[in-house]
């Protein structure tokens, strides 16, 4: 993927494939490697790369940021528009996301509707953010011109025949990648589920269309051996994609399957909000900008956003961009460190304030951490905290729009080791409890920001005490991702900030210093963990599912069969019976032996495998294995 490109509608890339030859084709995967290393020429919005000396691709995006039309992608050979330069150099940009594009159109006047999840996400949401629940876990975001009660109406017995039909393409195109492998699922089964994904869009489907969008980057992250790239997103996408669109193909009446389109700001009157901190979004789609998360008086949470594309460059820039509510007299430092008083609010339903021409914005004095509703934040404790986010099933419904909340802890640092940092909480004198040991990791590990660096002058300071205010890893054994640190109240042992930032550091903008720490005297010594504390995720016998699951993903349906016939899987099966494990073992040797599995025909010929019986095998593993795995994550944050 080129950042230097505009993102494009998933529509639009399918159908400069689909206009392809057989021939050409077979040569867009080269072609896509090649043409993204190119260089990008802008003149403006526009953006031109030179595919040879009687070629030049030249894309045109709209307001939005974004080529959602064809006619905005030209090329200027004969065999234009069904030529391989223009497929090439659609399939080297970014994925756009609906949702991100409304958004970024929307946010010079800030007024209309905008999308009912934050720009990010899996990244393209800030990272660490997410929950991946197998069945009515977080309604994914859907897409503008398609209203939420238009997929399916109030009190109906379940998906109309259209989304049934749009779901069983999905499942087609999903099945038919994850028996490729991330090694056969280049630029045509990836157009096949884009195409998937738009009929999914016309139909209502906003979760299963999510979905697919983030399998297909996933996919390109994986072909492209990106840094960033990790098989666990990939398998996690093509399980929700998997899961979604099977249990609509087959009718399933939940209404969380369909999930939400863009819904639009509702009033709120009047508000006044406090600053707790920044935090700064790279979205895979080539979005860049920041995330200011403000708490109510009332104790709801709500954030002001600022994302358009640029990518990493804008992130930073963002980092003191005006905030564009009221007269505008107030940047985003400023914000995450004052407060406003705001009349004729409007908010969406996942709590970020609109900046409508009606929206009235005074700047506050704002709250230190230890005072106002920002106090009790850090008075619940921690075990409770995770508790209640970790809790299965949907999140319950709200009465009134809010954000996801943060945790707020104080803490200690006792060691070290790689990216983590581990910290005992800090537990108030006479309590008959024992402060939790937790990990911490960057909330964003991209070198551009100061998140790495910020950790790695912490983690030289053993004994030092902290204020810490981040988001919880659902995926990780008791885990952390901090947004913003500060001093503990008590000032021992703790940071010395300086006071223009009003008591707490932005991790992914403000960078610490030395003169920010107490001297090595000050620090008491700490007993740190002898070795590394057990990761019962990690170190489960279920690393053996785990194993299975993803090289069925990273090989495709023949690597999945090679335990099958090497005798691998006995052995796995009585290791996993072994350790408890009994359903494990018996999902392992049923994928095992379905991906081994082949028919032949009358006169003894090989018949291709059925894909569905095989994506049915896989994803009982997938979900089993999510759930257990959420289950140990769980227990890991008890005392």
């Amino acid at each position: 993927m080129n950042t230097e490109l505009p993102p494009v509608a998933p529509e639009v890339v399918a159908a400069a494939v689909e206009q392809l030859t057989s021939r050409l084709r077979k040569k867009l995967d080269a072609a896509i490697e090649t043409y993204t290393a190119l260089p990008v020429t802008a003149d403006g919005t526009v953006r031109r790369v030179r595919c040879g000396e009687d070629a030049e691709v030249t894309l045109t995006p709209g307001p939005s940021g974004a080529v959602t039309d064809a006619d905005q992608a030209q090329c200027s050979c004969l065999l234009a528009p069904r030529c391989l330069h223009r497929a090439a150099v659609l399939g080297a940009a970014p994925v756009a996301d609906a949702d991100a594009m409304a958004e970024a159109a929307d946010q010079p006047s800030g007024g209309g509707t905008e999308k009912a999840e934050p720009i990010g996400g899996e990244q393209a949401e800030p990272v660490g953010g997410k929950r991946a629940e197998p069945v009515g876990g977080r309604q994914e975001s859907g897409t503008p011109g398609t209203d939420a009660t238009a997929a399916s109406p109030p009190g109906s017995a379940g998906p109309t025949a259209a989304q049934v039909a749009a779901a069983a393409g999905l499942w087609a195109a999903a099945a038919a990648v994850l028996a490729a492998g991330v090694p056969g699922a280049g630029a045509v089964p990836q157009a096949e589920v884009l195409r998937a994904a738009h009929t999914a869009r016309l139909a209502g489907l906003h979760r299963a269309e999510a979905a697919a969008l983030r399998v297909v980057r996933a996919l390109r992250a994986a072909r492209a051996r990106h840094d960033g790239h990790r098989l666990a997103d990939l398998v996690a996408g093509l399980r929700e994609l998997l899961l979604t669109s099977g249990l609509l193909a087959a009718s399933d009446p939940d209404p969380a399957l369909v999930g939400t389109a863009r819904r639009g700001y509702r009033p709120g009157g009047s508000l006044k909000v406090h600053g707790v901190c920044r935090e700064p979004v790279i979205s895979a789609t080539g979005y860049g900008g920041v995330v200011t998360h403000v708490l109510a008086e009332d104790g709801r949470w709500f954030s002001v956003s600022d994302v358009k594309p640029g990518g990493p460059a804008r992130a930073r820039g963002a980092a003191t961009a005006t905030v564009a509510l009221g007269a505008g007299s107030l940047d985003h430092a400023r914000l995450s460190r004052s407060g406003l008083l705001i009349s004729g609010a409007t908010l969406s339903p996942d709590g970020r304030l609109g900046a409508g021409k009606g929206v009235r914005a005074t700047p506050v004095t704002g709250l230190s951490w230890t005072s106002g509703p920002l106090a009790p934040l850090f008075a619940r404790p921690l075990a409770q905290a995770a508790a209640a986010q970790l809790a299965p099933g949907d999140a319950p419904e709200r009465s009134e729009p809010q954000a996801a909340e943060l945790i707020g802890c104080d803490v200690v640092v006792v060691g070290a080791a790689g990216d983590h940092l581990f910290a005992r909480e800090l537990i108030p004198d006479g309590a008959d409890r024992e402060g939790l040991l937790i990990r911490l990791l960057p909330a964003n590990g991209h070198p551009e920001l100061a998140h790495a660096a910020n950790f790695r002058k912490l983690a030289s300071r053993p004994g030092l005490r902290l204020r810490v205010v981040g988001r919880l890893d659902p995926d990780r054994a008791a885990t952390l991702r901090p947004l913003a640190v500060g001093p503990v109240p008590d000032g021992t042992a703790t940071l010395r900030l300086p006071p223009e930032w009003a008591g707490h550091a932005d991790l992914g903008y403000d960078r610490l210093e030395g003169a920010h720490f107490p001297t090595a005297a000050e620090l008491p010594p700490v007993e740190g963990p002898s070795e590394l504390p057990p990761d019962p995720v990690s170190e489960a016998p279920l690393w053996r599912l785990r194993r299975l699951v993803e090289v069925a993903v990273s090989g495709g349906r023949r690597a999945a069969a090679e335990p099958a016939r090497d005798g691998a899987r006995t052995s796995s099966a009585v290791a996993l019976r072994r350790s408890g494990f009994g359903t494990a073992a018996d999902l392992a040797v049923a994928l095992a032996a379905e991906a081994d599995r082949r028919g032949r025909d009358v006169f003894g010929r090989t018949r291709q495998a059925d894909p569905d019986a095989y994506a049915r095998v896989w994803l009982s593993a997938a979900v089993y294995l999510s759930g257990t795995e959420r289950a140990l994550v769980e227990a890991t944050w008890q005392p």
